[in-house]
Parts: structure tokens; sequence; C-alpha cells
């Protein structure tokens, strides 16, 4: 196979700036394109927002012949087919939706040989009328997008997908490429073996995402509060709030709407219309936040949400990074919140063990998630820099002292003093009642309160009774989980009177805390002044710096009519990204707006004159200078 000369490249980086307006490729994406051009078998990795589409799709119109691409969802590949149509790119999906006439059209069009970019689902790629037209123009190249999907201990694992190990069979010399954002070494082992790649390149990127804020917080008192305290704090601004169940996401969504919030709800008990509906108004910026069950997401392109808010947590930490992945992805700064209660562990612990008792679950099943579950815990009670915990989970080292971008690096929350004292007395009273408790009774004796229940069982004559009663039930009702999540105390589910009953156990652990051989850490929120401002990341600072925010509110809104337009997503037209660059450099012609980044010849000349119109009309009104910054 040729190696990809000098001249290629530079042909390369020429055609992504002029249909892409792109000057600068990000880490990885050169060789991940030279692998594609040479004809190489390809595994990339790169996190959301690192630019995996562009790896295909550059080099399929560089080349010119066509390039087909295999993605999971419809709606996925609409967004994708119309940000190519935008930047001046052929590109046609074939999907169950179109009629027959569309169908016949677009089959012309692929045997002309006009088309680079061909998006199809795995099950329609197998068809064999569909396998015999790609042969018949001899399709040399496949991308796999969302490669996860193949591997059964990946986050996402969708059987469909294991049909695409036919394609080495019916196209020898085709190379394949796999592209994920979210894969850990066993998953990248699994995908290259699935799919029969022949050494490939195996390209992997930094996993850390700086220009996400990360943020676990205890859930306390009525959720619905501290939901809106983040809502509030990016007002107008795209967000997605993940529940559990789909009963939290009807509650949550009937209680923002009574707020005032464009919210709507998503998840599998709704019909395909209200879901597509959902999907549609927050992908048009018509709806500010969906609430949604993990049902929700992979179909969404949408680059600028500025949020995404757990009210649970998730099952794994390769979910939380793929959910989280949907903030930020146009590289400006993003928050990622989630609310963390004790009682999360278990209930997806019984989930988990509910469906490793389906005959047909692989045996392994059960113990594969629990580690998942337990690894997901672990960081949500985590002491260290969430950047660092989640890129060293992804086998990657993390140089930096401090992210300056999450809760503990902010010192949000803190190490609680005395914590081995505590830990001893939260013990001792498990230990003082004889192990027949619940999380609830210890609390209400080490608070020492003095309720009939306590009473009757004299409880409230135990030396462990008020020990800890300036501390908020909340406080030690979560200790008592960090305690759990530290192998030092044991919640188990006892059988009585026809139901599980969750009961506290010592053990082995708790001896050694109780005897001093063992060390434990607590932790507990810092308490924040009512008016005090919540700490901004640098990305959250520098990504302002020089906009003027009112020509970028008017840009966005202009952006927001041209996509209504012209039925396609506002980010399609252009990005936040480049709507703050228009706004920071305020160009006065267009030769000065084609060197904003993501503005290409094609966007230039559909939206130039009339977006260059609006800024300068705006700039002179309110008497602001142009032409500034660059």
């Amino acid at each position: 196979m040729a190696s990809t000369t000098f001249k290629q490249l530079s042909e390369l980086k020429e055609l992504i700036a002029r249909y892409w307006g792109i000057d600068t490729l990000r880490p990885l994406q050169e060789p991940a394109m030279q692998a594609v051009l040479e004809g190489r078998d390809s595994l990339v990795v790169l996190p959301t927002g690192g630019g995996k589409s562009l790896c295909y799709q550059a080099p399929a119109a560089l080349r010119g012949d066509t390039t087909v691409v295999i993605s999971p969802l419809i709606s996925l590949m609409k967004d994708q087919v119309d940000g190519l149509k935008s930047c001046g790119i052929n590109a046609i999906q074939l999907d169950s939706s179109q009629t027959s006439a569309e169908r016949h059209e677009y089959v012309r069009d692929i045997r002309s040989g006009v088309i680079r970019l061909l998006f199809v689902s795995p099950e329609r790629l197998i068809q064999t009328d569909l396998c015999d037209l790609l042969r018949q123009i001899d399709v040399r190249t496949f991308a796999i997008d969302e490669a996860h999907c193949i591997s059964q201990w990946g986050h996402d694992f969708r059987p469909e997908y294991r049909q695409l190990a036919k394609l080495r069979e019916s196209f020898p010399r085709a190379s394949m490429h796999a592209y994920t954002a979210t894969a850990t070494e066993p998953v990248r082992r699994d995908i290259v073996e699935q799919l029969g790649l022949v050494r490939p390149e195996i390209l992997v990127g930094d996993f850390d995402r700086p220009n996400l804020t990360y943020r676990v917080v205890s859930r306390r008192g009525t959720m619905i509060k501290q939901v809106m305290d983040i809502i509030d704090r990016h007002r107008g601004e795209g967000g997605i709030v993940y529940c559990l169940r789909r009963a939290d996401v009807d509650e949550i969504t009937a209680q923002l709407v009574k707020k005032g919030v464009k919210a709507m709800p998503y998840h599998a008990g709704l019909g395909p219309e209200q879901r597509c509906a959902t999907q549609d108004a927050f992908t048009a910026e018509e709806c500010d936040v969906v609430v949604a069950t993990v049902a929700f997401g992979m179909g969404i392109d949408r680059s600028n949400v500025r949020y995404v808010l757990h009210a649970a947590m998730p099952k794994s930490l390769e979910h939380y990074q793929q959910e989280t992945g949907r903030a930020g992805r146009d590289g400006l700064e993003a928050e990622c919140v989630l609310l963390h209660g004790g009682a999360d562990f278990f209930t997806w612990k019984s989930i988990i063990e509910k469906s490793g008792a389906e005959p047909e679950v692989d045996p392994s099943f059960v113990a594969h998630s629990m580690q998942h579950l337990k690894e997901m815990d672990n960081y949500c009670r985590g002491a260290a820099c969430r950047h660092k915990l989640l890129v060293r989970y992804f086998g990657q080292a993390y140089q930096s002292e401090s992210c300056s971008a999450c809760d503990i690096c902010f010192g949000d929350t803190i190490a609680v003093e005395n914590s081995i004292e505590i830990a001893q007395m939260i013990l001792s009273c498990v230990a003082r009642v004889k192990e027949h408790y619940g999380i609830g009774h210890c609390v209400s004796i080490l608070r020492g309160e003095n309720t009939e229940n306590i009473r009757l069982r004299g409880h409230d004559k135990l030396s462990t009774y008020g020990l800890l009663r300036d501390h908020s039930a909340e406080n030690i009702r979560d200790w008592v989980y960090q305690l759990i999540s530290q192998d030092v105390l044991i919640q188990e589910n006892i059988g009585e009177l026809g139901r599980n009953i969750p009961i506290l156990r010592l053990n082995q652990g708790s001896w050694e805390v109780m005897r001093k051989q063992r060390l434990v850490r607590l932790l507990q929120p810092v308490k924040h002044g009512k008016d005090e401002q919540v700490k901004r990341s640098k990305a959250d600072a520098t990504s302002w710096e020089g906009v003027d925010r009112e020509l970028f509110d008017t840009l966005r809104q202009l952006r927001r009519t041209l996509a209504e337009e012209r039925h396609v997503p506002p980010y399609v037209i252009f990005t936040d990204a480049t709507l703050r660059e228009l706004a920071r450099v305020r160009p006065s012609k267009l030769e000065r707006m084609r060197k904003i980044y993501g503005i290409g010849d094609s966007k230039l000349l559909a939206f130039g004159e009339i977006f260059l119109d609006a800024l300068v009309h705006d700039c002179r009104t309110r008497g602001i200078a142009l032409d500034v910054g660059k």
C-alpha cells in the first residue's frame, strides 16, 4: 500500500481549510487520515468533540471515490449529511424513512460516482442488493462510527453491529476504519477482533476534556431545587438532565415546565412520534432542556450543549464519559454535574441482578457489571481530581496537580478532620444494635433523636446515642455510604414480612478501623454563602474573553432564523465557537470573515453577506469597534 506523500497531505489540509474553514488539525487527526488515504485498517479513539468525523470525511472528499459510513441512528446520519452538504460535500444517507422514488434517485447518484460519503445503518448495509451495488462501484473504504457498539464489553452493545464482521469477506480489498469516543483497552481489543481488522493503526487520543467542569454533589432535600440551581446558571442554553427511571423523567419535566423552563421528556415509554418531537425540538434549539433516561443521546449531534446533569449515578464510567461527552462538543466551556445519593449503588445492583437472572444473559454479566458499578461509585466518592480519575480509568496519565475545573480542585468538597473518630462512632453504633438495623435508624441514634422507635428499643441508652448530634442527618447518611464504598461496612438485604429490608453489617475492615489498624477518609461539602458565586473554570473565563455578548445573541438569533428556513439544525449554519469568534473579531469585510474558524468557501458564499450585514449594522448602531482581536 502506497504511503501518503507530502503533496497529498498539503492537498488534504488545503481541502479542509476550503470546505470546513479549519486551518489547524487536532491531535491524531493527521495520522488517522493518512491511514485512510493509504488503505490501512485503523481504530481511532478520540474524545467527543475531538474531530473523529473529519478523519474519514476529508479523505473521502480528497480521494474522489465513495466512502461508506456505518452509523447506528437515522438522526445521527442526517445531522452529518446536513453538515457535509452545508460545506459543499456530496453526501447522502439510505434509510427506511425515504420513499421509493428518493431511494431510486440516490442509487442512481451512487452508480454515477458523484457521492463522496454514503451513510447507512448496519442492518441496511448487509442487504444483498446494497452489497451488490457497492461491489459494482468497487467501494474501498468503510468507516464504522460508534464502533464500541460491536463489543459486548462496551457500554452500548448492539447485536446488529456483529454482522459487520461479514464486510471483510464481501469486500476483501477494502480498508476498515473504526471510530469511537469511549473504549477501554479490553473494548479496543474486542473491536479489532470482531471487525477482523488487519494490522490496524491504533490511535488513542487524550481522554481528558479540559473544557468540561465536573462536579459531584450529594443529592439532598428536594432534588428539583438542586436541578433548578444548575439550570438557572445556564438559562437559555441547551442542557440534558439524565434520570434513572422513566417516572423521574416525567416528574422532573412537569416541575420544570411549571417553573417556566422549556423542557421536554424522552424515554422508551413514550411513543416514537413524541420522542422524535423532543429530539427535533432540542436540535432546533426550540427546547432548552431534555429530561431523559439513557435512551437519549447517541442520535444527538447538537454541538452547543452547555451542561449535562445526572439526577442519579450512571452504572459505569464508560456511560458517564459518553453522556457527559455530549456537553461542549464545540470545544467551548460546559458543566457536568452528578447528583449522587448513596442509594444509587443499590438501585443499580438490584437492576443488574434482575437482568442477570434472565436465561439468555451471559454468565459473566453480573460480575462484569458490578465491577463497573463499583468503579463508578468509587469515582463519585473519591477525593481526587475528577479529570485525573477519569483519565486514569481509561489507562492514561494526568500530569497536572490541579485541573481547576472540578469540585475537588475548586475546594467544594473537603476531607473531614476527625474522619477516623466519626467512622468509629458509626461502626460502633452498628455493633451496639447487633447489626439488625438499617441506615436511617442508626443515623437517628447517632443524632440523639427522641423518637418512639428508639425509646421502645432502649436505644436511647446506648453509648453511641447522640454522639453525632452536631452533624446533619444528610452528612451522617453520606458518611455511612462512604464507609460502605471503602469496604469497611456492608449493606445487605434480609427477607422480612415478604419484603427485603436493607440492614448494616460489620466486616473485618470494620474492626480494623475500630482498632485503629486501618485508615478511612470521609468527605463533606463546603458550605457557601447565599450570594457566593459558583467557581468558574479557566475555559469558562477565557472562552468569553473579548466577545461582545449582545452581538453574539444577535448572531445566534439570526442563525436560528436561517436554520428554520432551511430545515437544518442551527449548528449546521455556524457553531457557537464560530459565532463567538465573529463577536470577538467583528470583521467588516468578507475577506476577514473567511479567516474565522469554521467558515469555509461554501458557508461564506451561502451565509457571509447575511451575517456580515447583521454584524456591521449591530456594531455601528451601538457604536462598538469593528475589526478587532485579529
